[in-house]
């Protein structure tokens, strides 16, 4: 892959594939991020692609190949089934890649993205953007080695991205942030789900042991009448709780627990009043993920540097997500 990733000093062109309800994002971040320029897009939709290219002064092009021809790197931001359909024509033209999470909607297409970019040298980032939520930054500072994880990530109905189940949806995120964050393999996933109103699974639990001990336990589902996205982690010397969509969360430390029972013992405090247990506020400084996930992707691509997110990574997730959809599906059998 090294041989043909570049270091430029010239503004990475950058096109996006598919600028749908996400996809619009993508646009305008690349319109307006410093050190890269929006080339052009590929769209079905006559009207959506002819807004986009006069909000942000690019070219619509008529196919991926000539997209792919035109950018130094592109986002393929289309269902999760076309992404092989999309990427591997992208990657012949030798274009650096950032897919939208899931990699691909199954294992063997996966495979084959990967070892196309191999063989053209091609980056391959996978925009699992919860890695670049200033939360998860938190994390990676201050959770050393968590035992018991929860994560909870809810979502109302939308017929957009029911092409795949909720687990490969939603799921596939906090799958990806547990993996990065316990580094440790997996050794056992039981999981249960119910399909509601589309073809495949909309709520689901899996809880994933880990061979240093650690116990991960993920829920979602698309059939919330509220958002939330939230995770919770218990290690040997703290409790965290963050919130990954308002970027908050608060830290109680081994610590200061150890030091409100010594004031309970000598009379300090009231037994029982756990107001006294100080419960800190975890510093987070906001921002928007998608725009720093793609900050990113052009520094990799600008300085010949593999991706926080990449290819194998993206397939690590992807293949505990689609253990948890078989063992899913195989118990309604």
């Amino acid at each position: 892959m090294d041989a043909m990733l570049f270091a430029s000093p010239e503004r990475i062109r950058c096109g996006v594939a598919g600028v749908g309800s996400l996809g619009q994002h993508h646009a305008r971040i690349y319109a307006a991020l410093p050190g890269a320029e929006l080339t052009g897009i590929f769209e079905a939709s006559d009207e959506r692609a002819a807004e986009i290219c006069a909000k942000y002064n690019c070219r619509r092009f008529a196919t991926i190949e000539e997209l792919g021809a035109a950018c130094d790197a592109v986002s393929v931001v289309v269902p999760t089934d076309r992404h092989a359909e999309v990427a591997l024509p992208l990657l012949a033209q030798k274009t650096h890649l950032l897919i939208e999470k899931p990699i691909c909607a199954t294992l063997e297409e996966a495979e084959t993205v990967v070892a196309a970019a191999r063989e053209q040298g091609c980056l391959v980032q996978v925009g699992h953007i919860e890695h670049f939520n200033p939360v998860m930054a938190f994390m990676e500072n201050s959770v050393s080695a968590p035992q018991y994880i929860t994560a909870e990530r809810l979502a109302p109905y939308q017929p957009r991205g029911t092409e795949v189940g909720v687990v490969l949806d939603l799921m596939i995120h906090d799958i990806g942030i547990v993996m990065a964050l316990v580094k440790s393999p997996i050794t056992r996933i039981d999981s249960v789900g119910v399909t509601v109103l589309s073809k495949s699974e909309d709520i689901a639990n899996a809880r994933i042991e880990f061979e240093n001990g650690c116990v991960a336990n993920l829920s979602a589902s698309r059939m919330s009448t509220k958002k939330q996205r939230e995770i919770r982690i218990f290690q040997s010397d703290a409790y965290l709780s963050l919130d990954f969509m308002n970027q908050e969360g608060h830290l109680v430390k081994k610590s200061d627990i150890i030091a409100y029972g010594l004031k309970m013992k000598i009379g300090l405090v009231k037994a029982g009043d756990l107001s006294a247990i100080p419960v800190k506020p975890i510093p987070i400084e906001k921002g928007e993920p998608l725009a720093l996930e793609l900050a990113d992707f052009v520094k990799s691509v600008r300085e010949a540097k593999q991706p926080k997110v990449g290819a194998a990574e993206g397939k690590s997730a992807l293949e505990v997500a689609i253990t948890i959809t078989d063992q899913i599906r195989n118990a309604k059998k």
